[in-house]
């Protein structure tokens, strides 16, 4: 890929900083000196409009387990559409998609669709308040939930200072009530719940994947559970990224620990904008207008959503092999790379990321001591060499059922030559 034949990339983001904010819809996007503009996509590929063909390892930041355009969600979303494609009322598919996604999380009674991860994360946190009657969370460094001003703390302010906004705009009266604890460091949270009599929940990502995978030690989940339970402190697990990404039922199936909340978003809805919340029935049950705890949204619910998530959940309960042969794929390239490097490459299923850090992280601070620029002359080459990565360090990197064994061969020589 070279830069003299992205013109129609550069003359696109010409315009575009002109009528959008820094020239994109989402921070992430805004690769320098000017992103690349997708035409197409289908399978494992990107197509831009400068003609070039992109092996794709971002996958829309994780939401496209089964590719892009996957032909049985295409199906169900064509399907559909011959029957509308937004109502303002219930429709029969919500209970049959709720159904589905109750039946594959044990601590998973009742759920609630939104758009976005972000409103599903926002809405979990107020009902934690609301049904415990307490003010504070806390979060994981690092971990990412969303936009909204709750979890907008800067990351490392220590496990005992009270939370700093990490945008302009958000109140720091609302963030003091947001602390954090590192990752994989229970004594930590002990700490912090046991001087804290007012927090309402912890929020955590289970497997930190904002800017890993970093990956949970040996029953620090497991200890989680137990404390924020002796401290009468909910538990959301924020499965966004993880759900049915590792497996049916996510993190919590995989390392055996029952959240008292969870939420979900991306895979779900099978590459269309959703979100979802769910947990024990004496919690959700809160959630208006069964309860005090107000919830609502235009798009709730939206029928093509729906319809593209059950297509996509059915085809993973149909071939749960999959999990299997993705966990083979991305093993099979870190066996590729052994002794042929200095970082280290982390994975988990699907997921995956080589650190420019001689160990693997097992927290966000050292995930901070990766070398950034490294990194940055690595992802120029791997662009260069037809391999879109996500733009950062800092993100996990996805490959999908699409991904064919020769695109693994082709990313395996790519990450050989460029690093």
């Amino acid at each position: 890929m070279n830069d003299n034949n992205r013109s129609a990339s550069s003359d696109l983001f010409e315009v575009a900083k002109t009528l959008m904010p820094g020239g994109v819809s989402s921070p992430v996007r805004a690769i320098r000196p000017y992103p690349f503009y997708t035409a197409s996509a289908s399978g494992s590929y990107l197509t831009t409009v400068d003609g070039d063909s992109l092996l794709d390892c971002c996958m829309a930041y994780g939401p496209l387990l089964l590719g892009h355009a996957a032909p049985q969600v295409r199906l169900a979303i064509e399907a559909q559409l011959d029957y509308g494609w937004l109502y303002g009322t219930p429709s029969p598919l919500e209970p049959a998609f709720a159904k589905l996604i109750t039946g594959d999380h044990p601590g998973m009674d009742m759920v609630r669709f939104v758009s976005s991860g972000s409103e599903a994360t926002m809405a979990a946190i107020r009902l934690a308040r609301g049904f415990t009657g307490k003010k504070d969370i806390v979060k994981i460094e690092g971990g990412f939930h969303g936009a909204h001003d709750a979890v907008l703390v800067k990351a490392g302010s220590g496990a005992t200072t009270m939370g700093v906004p990490d945008s302009a705009g958000v109140l720091a009266d609302l963030v003091k009530h947001t602390r954090q604890v590192p990752y994989n460091d229970p004594e930590a949270l002990e700490t912090v719940l046991s001087a804290n009599a007012d927090v309402a929940a912890l929020i955590i990502e289970p497997v930190l994947g904002n800017i890993g995978p970093v990956l949970p030690d040996d029953n620090y989940l497991q200890a989680v559970r137990e404390i924020t339970r002796a401290h009468d402190v909910l538990l959301i697990f924020d499965e966004v990224i993880t759900g049915y990404r590792l497996g049916i039922g996510g993190a919590q199936v995989m390392y055996g620990v029952k959240p008292d909340l969870t939420t979900l978003g991306k895979i779900i809805g099978g590459g269309l904008p959703i979100g979802a919340f769910g947990g024990r029935r004496d919690i959700l049950s809160l959630t208006a207008p069964q309860g005090p705890v107000y919830q609502a949204g235009t798009f709730s619910g939206n029928p093509l959503s729906l319809s593209a998530g059950i297509a996509t959940l059915r085809y993973l309960h149909d071939n749960q092999m999959l999990y299997q042969e993705l966990e083979a794929k991305t093993r099979a390239l870190e066996e590729s790379l052994e002794g042929k490097h200095d970082g280290s490459f982390v994975r988990l299923g699907s997921m995956f990321k080589y650190f420019f850090r001689s160990t693997p992280p097992k927290n966000y601070r050292e995930v901070k001591e990766c070398n950034t620029e490294a990194f940055g002359r690595f992802w120029t080459r791997m662009l260069d060499a037809g391999i879109f990565l996500p733009p950062s360090q800092f993100e996990t990197n996805f490959i999908s059922t699409a991904h064919s064994d020769q695109d693994l061969s082709t990313l395996s020589q790519a990450y050989s030559q460029c690093r």
